[in-house]
């Protein structure tokens, strides 16, 4: 039962897309299945180009790979097709019968409700979206028409290719710091963001997985409002390399340095077996395009050493460039 989950550490923006691009090409997966919603970009670099994908999985760039869209998804009709075409992914894409639409009534929702808004949501809609289907009035896949030829059962697709022995990840989007009940309530997204909601929202029971895959960054970082231990100032941020824009709307991501008792936290939350460790050539530049686990410095060793003393597992995938190969894979 080869199955891998993929999960964010903190507040999102972690570097998932970039992870998932990597194992997509390295291992080959046979199927990738996306969850969460539109108000989440994983930005992925292949072959020179930058994708910012809010629909389409991040295991796109393994041409053999069977793209899903789970049933807990919520599906932005317009940007999903947008993203196939941008991908090229038509043939090889599906999305559950049952996952919810947003529709552009959820996203004015979204933009004029003062309480949302006082929240730093992104403005998609998700939450009204959200809000929508636990009242069991919101439209599903099936009810619309131009994604027939997609509609397919995901977790019948993923369990049954598991029991064949296919390889098989479910990508989870934002960060454990996000979910609705273990974040920073109530600025938070309006789901669970845990490796236990991604494996829900797939269709695929807990005894089938076998390997959770946190994803730290380097630093931390978040958009909107909401606590952020020991966040730096723009100036400093910007000062250290460290200053960003969100892949999806272009706003500003607020900084602040790894902490190790977050990360402790997340991996508890997530019961994260393997970590994966983004953007250390932002904080140590001489490391860019390190390939091997030799190639890094003392200091940089150290900070690899002192995450993994303080979360109990291993770093196993360090992103070392931006491009979707620029990884130190230390995996036996």
């Amino acid at each position: 039962m080869p199955c891998t989950v993929i999960a964010g550490s903190f507040w999102g923006d972690e570097g998932k897309g970039k992870i998932i691009s990597y194992l997509a090409l390295k291992d080959k997966l046979d199927y990738c299945v996306r969850t969460g919603s539109v108000n989440a970009a994983h930005t992925v670099w292949f072959q020179g180009n930058r994708y910012a994908l809010h629909m389409v999985p991040a295991a796109f760039v393994y041409e053999k790979c069977r793209l899903l869209i789970g049933a807990g998804a919520n599906v932005n009709v317009a940007k999903f097709f947008e993203e196939i075409e941008a991908t090229k992914v038509k043939n090889r894409i599906g999305i559950d019968q049952q996952a919810s639409i947003i529709e552009e009534k959820h996203s004015t929702q979204d933009k004029t409700n003062t309480h949302l808004k006082g929240l730093g949501t992104t403005g998609w809609g998700v939450g009204p979206a959200v809000e929508e289907r636990v009242r069991r009035t919101a439209k599903l896949a099936k009810d619309i028409p131009e994604l027939k030829p997609y509609l397919t059962d995901v977790a019948t697709e993923v369990n049954s290719a598991m029991d064949a022995g296919k390889k098989v990840l479910l990508e989870g989007t934002q960060g454990v710091m996000l979910s609705l009940f273990h974040g920073t309530y109530p600025y938070v997204t309006s789901r669970d963001t845990s490796a236990s909601a991604i494996c829900s929202e797939a269709g695929v029971g807990p005894t089938k997985i076998n390997n959770v895959l946190v994803v730290f960054k380097s630093f931390i970082t978040r958009v909107g409002t909401g606590p952020l231990p020991s966040e730096l100032s723009k100036e400093e941020a910007v000062k250290r390399g460290w200053f960003e824009t969100a892949a999806g709307t272009g706003r500003e991501r607020r900084s602040a340095p790894f902490n190790f008792e977050l990360a402790k936290k997340a991996v508890m939350l997530n019961s994260a077996t393997e970590a994966a460790l983004t953007k250390l050539d932002v904080l140590y530049p001489e490391c860019k395009g390190a390939r091997t686990y030799d190639a890094l410095s003392n200091e940089v060793k150290r900070f690899v050493g002192e995450i993994e003393k303080h979360t109990g597992i291993s770093v196993v995938l360090i992103g070392t460039g931006p491009e979707a190969l620029d990884i130190i894979d230390r995996r036996k």
